[in-house]
């Protein structure tokens, strides 16, 4: 049973942001202290991802544990979907079939707009709140800005490859 009433829980939820959250301000803050240039929640993207760095080809996800529902386990039986809580997400008891239903439709939202971007040619990379815990930030904000980094490195060696390639046939004799 839920110890706020209908109202107060309403209320609680609708408080409850999705742009401009505390995660979101720690990668953002640290990005820019490092020298990463990005725009925020880009409408021409599919999913509007929180960060998007035109440089670097690549969209951030910044994701709430229990909305995205992270490292929960799906099973299916007698017709019904269900999911079973994790660490760093539990799923409520009360109007639980509600919130299954919603946070299993957040998961494929966010599968199909990545494959969306992925074909588009961009990178996506999900950051989760449980990762940036005061004891695991600082080497998941690292791993982060090192991943970027080799995103830029490969995609430029990419591309200089491939222009060498063209004028390499442009400098051969045609017959």
């Amino acid at each position: 049973m839920d110890s706020l009433s209908q109202i107060q829980r309403h209320a609680n939820m609708a408080a409850i942001k999705s742009k401009g959250t505390k995660p979101e301000l720690l990668v953002r803050r640290y990005l820019w202290a490092q020298g990463f240039r990005y725009r925020l929640n880009s409408p021409r993207l599919p999913g509007h991802p929180d960060l998007v760095l035109r440089k670097y080809r690549t969209c951030i996800f910044v994701n709430g544990c229990f909305w995205h529902g992270h490292r929960v386990h799906v099973m299916a039986g007698g017709g019904k979907r269900n999911i079973e809580s994790s660490g760093c997400c539990k799923i409520p008891h009360t109007n639980r079939e509600f919130w299954v239903n919603k946070i299993l439709r957040n998961r494929e939202r966010d599968i199909e707009e990545q494959k969306q971007l992925a074909a588009m040619g961009w990178h996506c990379i999900t950051v989760w709140e449980c990762e940036l815990k005061p004891k695991v930030r600082e080497e998941t904000l690292r791993s982060l800005a090192f991943t970027l980094n080799h995103i830029f490195l490969q995609d430029h060696s990419y591309r200089r490859m491939e222009e060498e390639q063209e004028l390499d046939m442009a400098a051969e004799p045609q017959p």
